[in-house]
């Protein structure tokens, strides 16, 4: 009499997570290296500290700004000039208002978006904030 080897599938299932996991852990530092902070915004622009590296694959930092309440956002940028070599930058968004939406006003709260983007255009990291426009 022979007896099915119960085993077998126990010992396919660690091999499967084993290797998930190892995938896991090889793709932590391509995604260690990729910081997004807003520092500052203004009616025209957006100041962001970013750190990126080449494998993350960012061509540009997108922005937005308006009403925390609206459905879209009253100005937007793009900043196309961005180097991702692993160390601390910073830059400037520049904004363009739609005339179709209420401009945030001196001493309104608005939203700020920003994200880093890839070519694709998948946010590979992005943030949102507060700010008391100046």
């Amino acid at each position: 009499m022979t007896t099915p080897n119960s085993r077998r599938p126990a010992g396919i299932a660690v091999v499967f997570t084993a290797m998930a996991a190892a995938s896991v852990v090889a793709a932590a530092p391509a995604l260690a290296g990729t910081t997004l902070d807003i520092t500052g915004a203004g009616s025209n622009m957006i100041q962001v500290d970013y750190s990126c590296d080449d494998s993350a694959g960012v061509v540009s930092i997108q922005a937005m700004m308006g009403d925390p309440n609206a459905d879209r956002p009253a100005a937007q940028g793009i900043q196309s000039s961005v180097d991702c070599d692993g160390s601390p930058q910073s830059t400037t968004v520049p904004l363009t208002a739609d005339p179709s939406q209420p401009q945030p006003t001196s001493g309104s709260e608005a939203q700020v978006r920003v994200a880093l983007v890839d070519r694709d255009g998948i946010v590979v990291s992005g943030q949102a904030k507060k700010f008391t426009v100046p």
